[in-house]
């Protein structure tokens, strides 16, 4: 083995990662529940950004169903981030990362 190419190979990869990193920072999703009650906005390091609660979601008699939609918005918000990422990166990452 050469170890330059070794060298050069390393440089390539170090690129590509900077590059998918940044294309990463760039991502933003949001996912919605409940027919747009509660929508949650994602960024492409999967933190949670944002959240919005429509009023008439909020009963306090029924708390259980407000935290199932702020989940299913969250857990659909980082599906699109997931998907987003697999389009813009996939082919960079070249099957290295598990989205």
């Amino acid at each position: 083995m050469n170890p330059f190419e070794i060298l050069g190979n390393a440089k390539g990869f170090q690129e590509k990662l900077q590059k998918m990193q940044e294309d990463m920072a760039e991502i933003t999703a949001t996912g919605s529940s409940g027919g747009g009650i509660v929508t949650a906005t994602v960024n492409g390091q999967f933190d949670l950004v944002s959240i919005q609660i429509d009023p008439v979601a909020v009963d306090p008699r029924d708390v259980p169903m407000l935290q199932d939609l702020i989940v299913a918005a969250h857990n659909a918000a980082m599906e699109k981030v997931r998907e987003t990422a697999k389009e813009k990166i996939g082919g960079l990452a070249g099957g290295m990362l598990p989205l």
